[in-house]
């Protein structure tokens, strides 16, 4: 993570050391990105990059930490804009992710950048193995449990873990074939349909998934 000397520094040079960063780490992959890059286009010595970090890994992570933050956020307020609907919400937020133009997400826009240069890191910045070390926690603890099977926070976890598996899928197969988006959005469909009618309480387990 970042030094006490980092978060300390004037916003303006702040922000033109992160834009730095994230223009070499966006046109190179991690193996091939360069500290001198990074500070030659910030403006600084390389002496001052190890006092803000400890190394290329290190200033690496914390960008992925922001790419987290950014998406818990957003994914939060969809769930909350769905009612607390996770099959609803998943759905929505493929559609919002493969949006093209203006209203793009500028961060998911990088993110996709660092995953086509470094695909093996595409499921390791989207999941994690405990609900108090995932980045999509504020997220998942709003869902409505009234329909499922079980209401017991684990099993629901579970369940928003397979469902967000099926939206990383999707993602990706838009990612290399971005010209067959609709069919990846119709497989999408239908693996949280799958899902669904395995978690859903018996009375609601025939019942369509209320697509955005």
């Amino acid at each position: 993570m970042c030094t006490e000397t980092f978060l300390h520094l004037p916003e303006e040079k702040k922000h033109r050391f992160l834009e730095a960063a994230w223009e070499e780490f966006t046109t190179v992959s991690f193996a091939s990105a360069s500290i001198n890059q990074i500070i030659r286009r910030a403006g600084i010595p390389r002496g001052s990059f190890y006092q803000y970090f400890s190394d290329k890994s290190d200033l690496f992570f914390y960008l992925m930490n922001l790419i987290g933050a950014h998406f818990s956020e957003e994914l939060r307020k969809t769930v909350l804009q769905t009612g607390g609907n996770l099959f609803r919400t998943l759905l929505l937020c493929f559609d919002r992710l493969v949006q093209k133009g203006p209203a793009a997400d500028y961060m998911f826009d990088r993110c996709l950048r660092i995953i086509q240069l470094n695909p093996e890191i595409f499921f390791q910045i989207t999941l994690s193995s405990r609900p108090d070390h995932c980045f999509l926690e504020a997220a998942w603890t709003q869902v409505d449990l009234s329909a499922f099977r079980s209401r017991d926070p684990d099993y629901v976890y579970q369940v928003f873990l397979l469902a967000l598996l099926a939206l990383a899928a999707a993602v990706r197969d838009t990612l290399a074939k971005p010209e067959n988006s609709e069919l990846h959005r119709r497989a999408l469909v239908q693996r949280l349909t799958i899902i669904q009618s395995g978690c859903l309480a018996e009375r609601d387990s025939t019942k369509e998934v209320p697509y955005a």
